[in-house]
């Protein structure tokens, strides 16, 4: 995101050079001293002014030889990327690193002075020249004679300026007579590479028969299915020879005019696919309009313009609700009001905006152009797969890392696999082309997220919005998180953090149209991104580093006291033990429970013995019992002690359920056995929950972490009973239906007949 990855397009950054300095070390990853972007600019401006004057004086810089050197520059940063005066910097690979150094490598080497801001307005070393020679120079040399431009060329800051000569390209666009209404069989899609293109590639072939021919770039078709096989692999995706059998890879370009193609290859193109997708896109908060809008913007008009070539196509494309991200917006729904572009406030909103404008007058001239606007896309119900880079996500795992809230009002997120379904299905049916959908799924309320967290174990307070960013920044100051370096600088820049303050308190966003068409054909309905749909996701946003889940060491969130009695060899026994949990997150997986208490036994020790850890697994192996086994296993405990001498002894503890009428004694009685750290148990017996007890602690005597607000306490109390309930209802049902089934089994008296005969 804010390192410029070409995130649908997959262009992401190339290798850097060996000879990266300590400052991008820090960056990247966070070490030493925790620098950010700001200060290692700081850093830098410091050192850039040079001992001497450059060589080549401010007055005798021309715009061509000024670009040439700029780009000559840039290209050390990139290896292996071609870098000319017109290429995107950051398209090329470069991160907000480079650009740093960049600046600095400028200053000192050719006396030129730009800032961070004016290269993500945008990276081409042209602009760039231009910009300062604008700006410093005192006479920039004058062009060439020649005729005029037929359209003047917008200065590098304009960006209402690229806005308009952008939407006058839809104007250039052929009128044509609406496309044949039949089920697509040739599929080109953009943006395979990334995160949603890729989840959309496996749902066009799961949905339809189409062959689907993928727009990749690359220098060939090899390194090209090469590099969407790694890129799928990455999002836990297939690459099969079932899949390679229906996928084309075609190299290309989306930025480029008519897509990198010669013309007989664009001519060929054109008569064989009949629908064309477009998901590419260049996801970024800190770049400019004009550095955004070869991907955002010329990529959609040039695949509307393939769909006008030859039989005319219908276009399906991905847009985006930050269409609407001007601050005060009332409404969402996929017949509002676009905001006013000149309001929104990165180059990100606006090529989205423009993008979309332009291809609705394209439906003037009679394409039929299908739009759908996903708002932040989570990862996968199933797989976890998600997107790193994704804001949402990264506003997600702040809050569980952080362990603090901002007050917002709603965040428009919805999974991958449900966002990609939906287009899929679109794609495929004739009679939905041509309309808007909103595939934003069921918004996550303040209340809906907050609930989730502290039922999740986590206890987090709320602040206010410009509070809790500047405690965000220190704690990552204090505590580098790699992973969420991206956030930081997101949150560091004054225009991005205005885009999170809109994104944050606007309004849910409504899809009347996509609900009703999910209804129609089938589809699942739009479900929150909630604490069991994004389960799987935070496991993996916990292993990569992003999400911090409870554990151990963090306060309990439920707990209850247990009292057990009986004998071993003869001796009383009784533990006093409490069990309790970290998060309903550890029942869900583990169905386990931490354990804390004593345990007292004159064999063992005069005094009591501490129960230094312990854990409790509820219907261990799913209570399957052993082989030919009649008991099947409730709970399983396992406990380290230590006695007053400092001597280590270990507990094992098993409750069973039989196919006996006894259930209410089978859910009360552990068979222990005790032993020595290291040594064979030489203790065993059995101890009893006694009747009296076991309401009053077990039930009553359920406590809740204080902090929470009482409903919530409440809740997590009925949470717990109806899932232990269950767990052990269940439990103690297992050996009465193995029996029943036992009973009824014919398979022993056929083998027997089979036998005498």
């Amino acid at each position: 995101m804010t390192d410029s990855t070409l995130d649908e397009a997959g262009g992401g950054p190339r290798a850097r050079g060996a000879d990266r300095s300590r400052e991008a070390e820090l960056i990247e990853r966070r070490g030493g001293d925790g620098a950010g972007a700001a200060d290692l600019l700081a850093r830098f401006r410091e050192r850039s002014t040079p001992e001497a004057p450059p060589a080549t004086g401010t007055g005798s810089w021309d715009l061509e030889r000024l670009a040439a050197a700029i780009a000559e520059r840039a290209g050390r940063f990139l290896r292996g990327a071609r870098v000319d005066a017109d290429t995107d910097l950051f398209d090329a690979g470069a991160t907000s690193v480079d650009a740093v150094e960049l600046i600095a490598v400028l200053a000192r080497e050719l006396g030129v002075r730009i800032s961070l801001d004016d290269v993500f307005l945008d990276g081409r070393p042209r602009r760039l020249a231009q910009l300062w020679l604008t700006r410093e120079a005192p006479a920039p040399a004058a062009a060439p004679p020649g005729p005029p431009p037929a359209t003047p060329v917008p200065a590098p800051d304009d960006e209402l300026g690229w806005v308009k000569a952008d939407l006058a390209r839809a104007d250039d666009l052929p009128w044509v007579e609406p496309p044949e209404t039949a089920e697509p069989r040739r599929i080109l899609l953009t943006g395979a590479t990334g995160f949603l293109g890729g989840h959309l590639l496996l749902d066009l072939l799961r949905r339809g028969d189409a062959h689907v021919v993928c727009l990749v770039r690359a220098a060939d078709e090899r390194e090209g299915e090469r590099r969407l096989a790694e890129e799928l692999a990455g999002y836990h995706l297939p690459w099969s020879a079932e899949v390679a059998r229906r996928v084309t890879v075609l190299p290309g370009d989306v930025r480029r005019p008519r897509l990198g193609l010669d013309e007989d290859r664009w001519q060929a193109l054109a008569g064989e696919v009949d629908a064309i997708v477009s998901v590419a896109a260049a996801v970024d908060f800190l770049r400019g309009y004009p550095s955004l809008r070869q991907t955002n913007v010329l990529g959609p008009l040039t695949l509307a313009e393939l769909a006008a070539t030859g039989p005319v196509k219908p276009l399906h494309h991905i847009s985006s609700i930050a269409v609407f991200n001007e601050a005060g917006t009332t409404s969402m729904d996929e017949d509002s009001p676009l905001g006013r572009v000149d309001r929104l406030f990165t180059g990100y909103d606006k090529t989205k905006w423009v993008s979309e404008v332009a291809l609705r007058r394209a439906r003037e001239h009679g394409l039929t152009v299908t739009l759908m606007r996903p708002g932040s896309i989570g990862g996968h119900t199933r797989t976890g797969a998600h997107n790193p880079k994704d804001l949402g996500s990264g506003l997600l795992s702040a809050f569980s890392r952080f362990r603090a809230m901002p007050a917002f009002r709603y965040i428009n997120v919805s999974p991958v696999d449900w966002v990609s379904q939906m287009a899929a299905a679109i794609v495929y049916e004739p009679s939905a082309w041509g309309a808007t959908y909103n595939l934003t799924g069921e918004p996550n309320a303040f209340q809906d997220v907050l609930r989730d967290m502290r039922l999740g174990g986590m206890n987090v307070p709320v602040m206010g919005w410009e509070e809790w960013r500047s405690a965000f920044l220190a704690f990552m100051e204090a505590d580098p998180v790699p992973e969420l370096e991206f956030l930081v600088q997101v949150l560091r820049s004054p225009t991005a953090v205005k885009l999170c303050e809109a994104a944050l308190l606007s309004p849910a966003a409504s899809g009347d149209r996509a609900e009703a068409f999910a209804a129609r054909h089938g589809l699942p309905a739009p479900a929150r991104y909630g604490a069991q749909a994004q389960l799987k996701t935070y496991e993996r946003l916990a292993e990569s580093g992003l999400a911090r889940l409870p554990g151990k060491d963090d306060p309990p969130f439920l707990w209850f006291h247990e009292t057990m009695r009986g004998v071993l060899e003869d001796t009383p026994c009784e533990l006093s033990l409490r069990p309790s949990i970290a998060s309903m997150y550890q029942l869900v997986r583990e169905r386990r429970l931490d354990v804390t208490g004593e345990v007292r036994c004159a064999l063992l020790h005069p005094e009591p013995l501490t129960v230094e850890a312990g854990d409790i697994w509820v219907r261990p192996l799913d209570g399957i019992p052993h082989r030919h086994g009649l008991n099947h296993p409730l709970l399983r405990y396992r406990l380290r002690l230590r006695d007053a001498a400092g001597q280590e002894w270990w507990l094992e503890g098993l409750k069973t359920a039989r196919a006996r009428r006894d259930l209410w004694r089978q859910s009360r009685t552990l068979a222990i056995q005790v032993g020595r750290e290291g040594e064979p148990a030489h203790l065993a017996g059995e101890v009893v929950v006694p009747p009296d007890s076991y309401v009053r602690e077990q039930i009553d005597g359920i406590g809740v972490n204080p902090a929470l607000p009482a409903p919530e306490q409440r809740l997590a109390k009925l949470m717990w009973l109806g899932w232990f309930f269950a767990q052990m209802g269940w439990g103690l049902l297992e050996p009465s239906l193995r029996a029943g089934a036992e009973l009824l089994d014919l398979r022993r008296d056929a083998t027997r007949t089979k036998e005498i005969r």
